[in-house]
């Protein structure tokens, strides 16, 4: 589809080329920058969504929340089973001064 503007452009610009009127040469030459503007941006848009990531294959909040429960429960049943505690970091805190 991009192309398509490419070639408006261009047979805008062979317009104006061909025009002896003033208006008419400055609507040709609108329509071709608009036109070329219009097909910059259609294969901007074609090089971004081909590099988008698939909407299917991310993670929905709800499976997100349940993922990140079952691995603090993890965490926490291996530091039970080290005998770290609770909080997981083997570390006690220092007594203040």
């Amino acid at each position: 589809m991009p192309w398509l503007y490419l070639l408006v452009a261009l047979a805008a610009l062979v317009g104006a080329f061909n025009t002896t009127s003033v208006a008419l040469l400055m609507v040709c030459l609108l329509a071709a920058a608009a036109a070329l503007l219009a097909w910059v941006m259609g294969l901007l848009a074609q090089r971004v969504g081909s590099r988008s990531r698939d909407e299917a294959a991310m993670i929905d909040p709800v499976e997100l929340h349940r993922l990140r429960e079952q691995a603090e429960a993890r965490r926490l049943a291996a530091a039970a089973e080290s005998g770290l505690g609770a909080t997981g970091t083997g570390t006690q805190a220092e007594p203040r001064r």
